[in-house]
């Protein structure tokens, strides 16, 4: 396992295309420099990671107080609610085309649901690893793809782990995802030791995929309405309010020192904004924890 996340990490930052100019404009050393910042980052996260595992937050009214939840809402959440606070973006108003494709465009479709989809049941295989890092492995044996491809592979991945991880929880009885542990606390779990599939699956299963269907129906008609609305949003509004929730919602639940784990990860979670790496980098704060346990 330990061999399998040592080759998954150095294939992420190895493959890191970002090109750092600040120094230099000529030959590979922006390449080398995006590389070495992306490990900068990434290991900067593990550390961050080990630290913070040790704490012991406590909720002034009582709830659950998980260490991780101000950590990723840092690292991954308000830097780029607060970048584009700061920014100030213009939304410009939307225009609604209907979708053509022709032959070359289908057969790239294809292939980005075949590779996110075997993407996403990796990485729900492999513990420490999220839809994020897997969307990464897949467009990386793409190579090449335009943003609609990217959306196609993102939601490949993700769809494909949604199953996965739900087959998983019977068939080895561990919860793969925040969704999983829910699903874990509200049902009994058989396991499943026979041909025959546990009837909690096959209702999970089926509800799946219904939901699933649904959603493709609605994504069309409400992303239609919503493109067409989104420019009248006040969107620094929104923004505002929605950083005032996750602080809230930090203090609430984890106090605080939950607060100060937040304003840390947020430093560190700029990283990638500030130098345009990618911030799945920062997946650090659970891949060396976890590769330092199998060690």
């Amino acid at each position: 396992m330990v061999w399998v996340l040592l080759a998954i990490v150095i294939l992420m930052i190895t493959t890191e295309k970002t090109r750092i100019t600040d120094f230099s404009n000529s030959g590979r050393f922006p390449s080398i420099l995006g590389i070495l910042f992306a490990a900068f980052v990434f290991v900067l996260s593990g550390i961050f990671g080990i630290l913070i595992f040790d704490f012991h937050l406590t909720s002034p009214i009582g709830l659950p107080a998980p260490v991780l939840f101000p950590a990723l809402a840092g690292l991954f959440g308000v830097p780029t609610l607060l970048n584009s606070l700061f920014t100030k973006p213009a939304i410009p108003e939307q225009k609604v085309q209907p979708l053509i494709q022709n032959r070359i465009e289908k057969k790239s479709s294809v292939v980005s649901i075949l590779t996110g989809s075997i993407a996403g049941i990796f990485v729900s295989l492999i513990p420490g690893l999220t839809t994020a890092t897997g969307t990464v492995l897949a467009m990386n044996a793409r190579q090449k793809a335009s943003q609609e491809q990217t959306i196609v592979t993102l939601s490949a991945v993700n769809t494909a782990a949604t199953f996965s991880v739900t087959v998983m929880l019977f068939v080895i009885l561990r919860a793969r995802s925040g969704v999983t542990l829910v699903v874990r606390d509200l049902i009994a779990i058989e396991p499943w030791q026979s041909l025959t599939m546990p009837v909690g699956l096959i209702y999970l299963l089926m509800f799946l995929l219904l939901s699933g269907a649904l959603s493709y129906f609605l994504t069309l008609y409400l992303g239609k309405l919503f493109a067409k609305k989104f420019h009248i949003i006040p969107y620094q509004k929104l923004l505002v309010f929605t950083l005032t929730f996750i602080f809230t919602l930090v203090v609430l639940f984890t106090g605080i020192l939950g607060l100060a784990v937040l304003l840390a990860a947020t430093s560190i979670g700029f990283l990638p904004i500030c130098w345009g790496v990618r911030r799945s980098h920062c997946m650090g704060i659970l891949l060396i924890p976890i590769i330092l346990y199998f060690l």
